[in-house]
């Protein structure tokens, strides 16, 4: 079977070597010298001015809402996963959904100024497939209307945005380090902010509040990253170059070879150094979609509908019509994508696309 994706694990030596050390320091979570060392590890090699590893990344995301949302309006994307939408209505606060541009599927800048009311609070927008948001203009808004800037960043691991790291946008940035992505740790995620207060507040809130053993900051929760988990980050990390590579190829040989007639790509930003996360493409129709997904599924071939459906229709966070978000989300699919994938298999999925699509 050819998954969508497929996690990329280091020799497992070099993983047990790190591993070792958790077990000689007899020490496995709460900040150990595994998960110090990577995060200054992270923060030389994404070039960023700050960084809390956290468990998952979507505890990120609460955080921030939690500390810069104060239960009002969030401006946010129907085109994400799950987490985005249901992370705002878990932290009390309400989505309020802006339309996606066509061809970035990224929030279009131009509609968010509209949804604005007095009860806004933040915008929340994702840089969808690791490609970036209009951040200049979002930051426009944003100060315009004393609003915050959180950016969903699970997919931007690497990626800078005019010779700059994408995490060094909005107020806070938030990324994800699952099993799943280009950097991984298993599970686990990350958050980042340029201001100083603010990302001591990040800090103490992903550690119960804690000052110090016995005294508190304020408010927080666990979301802290154990050291099991820092082991096969700093296992994968010397890797990147070459995931990176062979990912690069696998886009490569789609853009060169789809037929894309009858199929869009997606549009990567200019002055983008992107990260070769995902590769999706839109169909003309749901039906087109539906019929080359099942043609791969009998090759044992298994892409995603990623994201679908669009989130606005969903029960717990129903919103306005979004007419692109729920266009793009009916007729996108994600096709495979993976250190290893072989140029036999490519063949095979290519083929059986452009079989059915011209």
């Amino acid at each position: 079977m050819i998954s969508v994706t497929k996690t990329f694990l280091p020799p497992i030596e070099e993983y047990n070597m790190y591993v070792q050390r958790a077990w000689d320091n007899q020490w496995l979570t709460n900040r150990g010298e595994l998960v110090l060392e990577l995060e200054e590890l992270l923060k030389n090699h994404l070039n960023v001015s700050n960084i809390v590893l956290t468990n998952n990344g979507t505890v990120p995301l609460q955080i921030a809402l939690k500390l810069l949302a104060n239960k009002g309006e969030v401006i946010t994307t129907p085109f994400s996963y799950v987490a985005t939408a249901a992370s705002i209505i878990w932290e009390n606060c309400t989505p309020v959904f802006v339309d996606i541009h066509p061809e970035y599927l990224t929030i279009d800048e131009t509609k968010i100024a509209e949804a604005i009311t007095e009860n806004t609070t933040v915008i929340l927008a994702t840089h969808v497939f690791g490609n970036p948001c209009h951040v200049e203009a979002i930051e426009a808004i944003a100060n315009k209307n004393n609003l915050k800037v959180i950016y969903d960043a699970a997919h931007a691991f690497g990626v800078n945005y005019k010779e700059k790291s994408i995490f060094e946008f909005g107020d806070v940035s938030t990324c994800s380090f699952h099993a799943t992505k280009l950097f991984h740790t298993g599970e686990g995620g990350a958050m980042f902010a340029k201001d100083e207060s603010l990302q001591h507040r990040l800090f103490y809130s992903h550690n119960f509040g804690h000052n110090g053993p016995l005294a508190f900051h304020g408010l927080g929760i666990n979301g802290k990253l154990s050291e099991l988990q820092a082991a096969m980050g700093l296992a994968v990390l010397p890797y990147m170059e070459i995931i990176l590579e062979a990912r690069k190829k696998v886009v490569d040989y789609y853009n060169k070879y789809l037929n894309f007639s009858k199929l869009k790509r997606l549009r990567i930003r200019t002055s983008t150094d992107w990260n070769y996360s995902y590769y999706p493409i839109i169909f003309e129709s749901e039906e087109d979609l539906l019929s080359v997904e099942q043609q791969l599924k009998e090759y044992q071939i298994i892409p995603r509908r990623y994201f679908y459906p669009s989130l606005n229709t969903l029960e717990f966070s129903p919103g306005k019509k979004m007419p692109v978000s729920e266009q793009v989300a009916s007729c996108v699919l994600c096709l495979p994508l993976f250190v290893g994938l072989e140029t036999a298999d490519l063949e095979k999925i290519v083929t059986l696309i452009n079989q059915r699509v011209c």
